[in-house]
């Protein structure tokens, strides 16, 4: 039995955690749920926006399935995300994007993984305001850091049957902070002459992903042009609500959605569960359930082609409800 901290969330987190949840008890992977919230209803109650129950919780079982928590624009608590990747140093953010069949999209052939360094860069939260008018945030880039999200990107690939990885930078205008990015990444690529190494400049990287998406695999990349782009390869494939996401650490993982809490659709069984259903897939693949996990799989994207029993925003009429249900019948089939 695996001991997994379920963090339902708020706004529509209940919803598609719950759904991630009944999918995977619909499998034979035996877990054992230890469910504690976070998050803005939990702070309305306690005070506490991540009890120490919570951490407590994570630091015992260290695989988590976690829903979208809602984070204030501009004030309040920093991310709750952020703090966890801090606290628990899940320095690698994993985002498949593949093409869903059945889907109208741009694009029918994308099957890339954007992979994200997680805890430093613009991200490392160092701003302060100078004087009247005048900010200064701080960019920190390291050697250490930038060495080892390389490292998990090639061995991700090796793991996967990857070809190619891809360093994102802006190296030509970040010559020092971006250009040790670089330098990091090119002696790691020298360990695996078996797997293509190339480099692109972010923007260039962002107008290729939007004309040639199927042209690429495995992108690794500072902090905040991951966050940037790993949303804008979601774009190509439908949306948030299709991508599912994991932070990793040396002996940790937490897997997410990647799309928001939508707390003004929230408790109406609207909600697309797919994202959070595919994150929980990523969870099975690491706790060594790869069979169910490509399962899992399988059943959502059969459901999808099928559109008889899929949300709104997929262009069907199903509740979240339903949708769940559809899943774990074809999960059965």
């Amino acid at each position: 039995m695996v001991k997994v901290t379920l963090i339902p969330g708020d706004g529509i987190g209940p919803e598609v955690s719950y759904a991630a949840k009944k999918v995977i008890d619909s499998t034979d992977v035996n877990i054992d749920w230890e469910i504690i919230n976070a998050g803005s209803d939990i702070y309305k109650g306690t005070g506490e926006f991540i009890p120490e129950k919570l951490l407590d919780s994570i630091s015992r079982n260290k695989i988590v399935l976690k829903g979208p928590i809602t984070t204030p624009v501009g004030k309040g608590f920093r991310s709750i995300n952020v703090r966890l990747r801090q606290k628990y140093k899940t320095y690698a953010n994993v985002r498949p994007v593949k093409s869903i069949p059945g889907l109208k999209t741009p694009f029918k052939n994308v099957d890339l993984v954007v992979i994200r360094e997680n805890t430093e860069g613009l991200y490392a939260g160092i701003e302060h305001k100078l004087t009247d008018g005048v900010t200064e945030a701080i960019k920190v880039i390291t050697e250490k850091a930038s060495t080892k999200i390389v490292e998990f990107a090639f061995k991700y690939a090796q793991k996967n049957g990857r070809k190619k990885v891809t360093a994102v930078h802006k190296a030509n205008i970040m010559k020092i902070s971006d250009g040790l990015f670089l330098e990091c990444a090119r002696k790691i690529a020298q360990k695996y002459p078996d797997i293509d190494y190339e480099e692109k400049i972010v923007d260039n990287m962002s107008m290729q992903l939007v004309m040639y998406p199927e042209k690429y695999d495995v992108l690794v990349m500072p902090n905040l042009y991951g966050d940037i782009l790993s949303d804008l390869s979601a774009g190509l494939v439908g949306g948030l609500g299709l991508v599912p996401g994991a932070n990793i650490g040396d002996d940790i993982g937490i897997f997410e959605a990647v799309h928001g809490s939508a707390p003004d659709i929230a408790g109406k069984n609207i909600s697309n569960p797919t994202a959070c259903i595919l994150s929980a897939s990523m969870m099975l693949d690491y706790i060594g359930e790869k069979e169910w996990a490509t399962k899992v799989r399988k059943a959502v994207w059969k459901v999808i082609k099928k559109g008889e029993a899929i949300t709104k925003d997929l262009g069907g009429n199903a509740t979240t409800e339903e949708m769940t249900e559809a899943i774990c019948k074809a999960l059965g089939e």
